[in-house]
């Protein structure tokens, strides 16, 4: 029978048992999807809709072949599927891998896990709501007078999905440098000599990642990452003490008794 629950870290399990705890964890996250795709796909004018907002009123994302409507609208609705069913696929990833942690390091992990969906939703909606717009703006209005400017849907979607999932995994920073800190691989003191380290790392992020690739759309993106970075300073001298092994009790020595 497949274990559905995480084992301890002292149990021993054979490679049939684990490989038999994968199968099953991968099949929940399959179900999981494929209900998340099917209820997108059910909505798929509201998903449509939302991801056509950045675009200038009346404008529609143009196809080219008779099939392409369709498929674009089931590719669209499993990227909306894939950001529904995230935390449980997290989930279940992190209950299969949690056995090869010890008890100090389950402490330094478990906690951090209630920030991660929090977090990406956080960055999801920064990034729709905030930096979509302005990406999408300087893009489709570049060097416009040189080109006939045409939306294709599939490109367009891909586009929109990519960008708002790599924000949502940007702004899980504070979880990272809080679960570095908690097992004991930096500290708050490294962190803020570090700073000026972080801003040319964060500045180079901003770039690789920013949707639209110009200046005003890379500050946009800086400067939530470098509030994220000062949060993480902070969450890791409040909280990154690394948890202490418990103190196993040592017998009382006895002398030795009477002759």
């Amino acid at each position: 029978m497949a274990r559905i629950r995480p084992v301890k870290h002292e149990d021993r399990l054979t490679l049939v048992e684990h490989l038999d705890e994968l199968r099953t964890r991968l099949l929940i996250s399959l179900v999981v999807f494929v209900v998340a795709w099917g209820l997108c796909f059910w909505q798929s004018d509201l998903v449509l809709d939302l991801l056509n907002r950045p675009l200038p009123d009346g404008t529609h994302p143009l196809t080219l072949s008779p099939t392409e409507p369709f498929f674009t609208t089931v590719t669209t609705s499993a990227y909306a599927a894939l950001l529904l069913a995230l935390p449980l696929v997290l989930y279940q990833l992190y209950a299969f891998v949690l056995p090869a942690f010890s008890p100090r390091e389950r402490r330094a992990v478990f906690p951090l896990l209630m920030l991660v969906p929090i977090l990406f939703i956080g960055g999801v909606a920064f990034g729709y709501f905030v930096l979509l717009d302005r990406a999408v703006d300087f893009l489709l209005n570049f060097n416009q007078d040189q080109f006939n400017i045409q939306i294709r849907a599939r490109e367009y979607y891909s586009f929109v999905a990519l960008a708002l999932v790599a924000l949502g995994f940007l702004f899980q920073m504070p979880v990272v440098v809080l679960g570095l800190t908690r097992l004991g691989i930096t500290t708050p003191t490294m962190l803020r000599r570090s700073r000026r380290y972080a801003i040319l790392g964060i500045s180079i992020v901003a770039m690789v990642a920013s949707p639209g690739g110009d200046p005003m759309t890379m500050l946009i993106l800086m400067i939530p990452l470098l509030v994220l970075y000062e949060l993480s300073i902070v969450l890791a001298a409040a909280f990154g003490r690394p948890p202490k092994e418990p103190v196993t009790p040592q017998p009382a020595h006895e002398g030795p008794g009477p002759a």
